[in-house]
């Protein structure tokens, strides 16, 4: 059931349609989304899973609620494979489709994300990054059209450190032990370097990062060097292929998977499944659990699946956890676009607009369980200065069937990250040039 704000936002909406149009006009507005995706290649698991959910929730908007307010979504895909030259192609080919120009883009890829932002700068238009792209990017001031919603990866770091330093009995247990870090060999598997240097240095570890060359089918070498290193801890940032070739690695030369804790883009059943036994016991945080167990689920059988609309192939994918990532993706471009909506009108809206939706948005709990995500998103309040907006995640354990909660929410460590994305957002600002907006404070805005 739609809560009393949602409903009064919907009966906002089709009043501003019945005053605009008059008594039974005909209004067949459309909001174009442009959907750069991979389904093929080595990383076509994960794209499918996720592109799959984010179409799954842009249909169940449709199909339930007739649009946002009554403008219907309509969206055109481009595949890139992951490789970043094609997405950029995909991005100057979509971008000013639709009535007004492409209102956003998501890529599901750091690499594309931080080949694009300059070219989105320039055209005013938003890049999304959920749960990924490049930390600093949270710093709305230097990056006004870069949204890393949710968690950025240096807060999902921060997270994890504290998710080790509980298991070893408290942060300065941390002193003197070995971690390694296991790295796709991309920017997105660097990504989080610079903050696991600095957490080394502040708790007293050695981290010791092992990169592995795309596409990660190969390892022995570096599990070699794990071997003889026999380090507290193994940080597994894989991606695709390499997640399951890095737990049966693993496997043969006796390290615990117990001992790992990987990245949430090594935390899906497409991760684990391929790696059969050896993937038992293995950890991976996350932004958001797996399942079916939630609100929008039962929407989504009965208003997108059981008329046959679904994105997936295979509907047993459906509450999985890169599908479920998916479906949080749909959700946050929706609610900003309906954000935007309250201030420029019901109408199709360019990337300057919904840009000032998304950073006015601001979800909280009772909006989440309205939505039909209760327990399967965290609440967001974004910001001129605040980009990222959350920051908290879980983590799971794969008992060989299915991702077991260990945790409840565990916070990132705020200063510490915070103060990082400022000092590199500055660094980027000088090095290219701009000059930071104006902005209140985090804390205050």
């Amino acid at each position: 059931m739609m809560s009393m704000k949602y409903l009064g936002k919907w009966a906002a909406g089709a009043a501003f349609l019945v005053a605009t149009l008059g008594g039974g006009a005909s209004y067949a507005a459309e909001q174009f989304i442009p959907v750069p995706s991979y389904r093929v290649g080595a990383y076509a698991a994960g794209g499918s899973g996720v592109f799959g959910g984010m179409l799954d929730y842009f249909n169940l908007i449709n199909e339930r609620d007739g649009g946002i307010n009554g403008v219907r979504l309509v969206w055109e895909e481009c595949e890139f494979e992951y490789r970043t030259p094609r997405a950029v192609a995909c991005y100057e080919r979509l971008k000013d489709k639709g009535e007004r120009g492409a209102p956003l883009f998501q890529f599901v890829s750091t690499g594309a994300t931080y080949s694009v932002l300059p070219r989105a700068r320039k055209d005013r238009i938003p890049v999304l990054s959920v749960g990924y792209g490049r930390s600093d990017s949270a710093d709305g001031r230097v990056f006004p059209y870069a949204f890393p919603l949710v968690t950025t990866y240096w807060s999902q770091n921060s997270a994890k450190i504290r998710f080790i330093g509980m298991q070893e009995g408290g942060m300065e247990r941390l002193k003197g032990k070995t971690l390694v870090n296991l790295h796709h060999g991309s920017g997105y598997g660097r990504e989080t370097v610079p903050i696991l240097d600095r957490q080394a240095e502040r708790y007293g570890f050695r981290v010791v990062h092992l990169e592995v060359p795309h596409p990660g089918t190969e390892q022995h070498s570096q599990w070699l060097k794990i071997r003889r290193l026999n380090p507290d801890w193994v940080i597994l940032r894989g991606w695709g292929v390499m997640n399951p070739t890095a737990l049966k690695t693993a496997a043969k030369v006796g390290y615990p998977r117990e001992r790992m804790v990987g990245v949430w883009w090594s935390g899906a059943e497409e991760d684990v499944i391929p790696a059969g036994d050896a993937a038992k016991g293995f950890i991976a945080a996350g932004f958001h659990p797996g399942g079916t167990g939630f609100d929008v689920h039962r929407d989504l059988k009965s208003q997108v699946y059981d008329r046959g609309l679904g994105d997936l192939d295979d509907p047993a994918r459906v509450g999985s956890v890169y599908h479920n990532r998916g479906l949080i993706t749909g959700m946050l471009t929706v609610e900003a676009i309906r954000r935007a909506q309250e201030k420029y009108g019901v109408r199709p809206l360019s990337g300057e607009e919904v840009r000032w939706g998304l950073e006015n948005l601001d979800l909280s709990e009772a909006d989440i369980e309205a939505l039909g995500f209760k327990g399967l998103a965290q609440p967001l309040k974004l910001s001129c200065a605040d980009h990222e907006g959350g920051g908290a995640v879980i983590f799971s354990q794969w008992d060989g069937a299915r991702w077991v909660p260990l945790t409840d929410w565990v916070e990132s460590d705020r200063e510490l990250v915070r103060s990082m994305i400022e000092a590199s957002a500055a660094r980027y600002a000088e090095a290219q040039g701009i000059t930071p907006r104006e902005c209140a404070s985090p804390a205050a805005s």
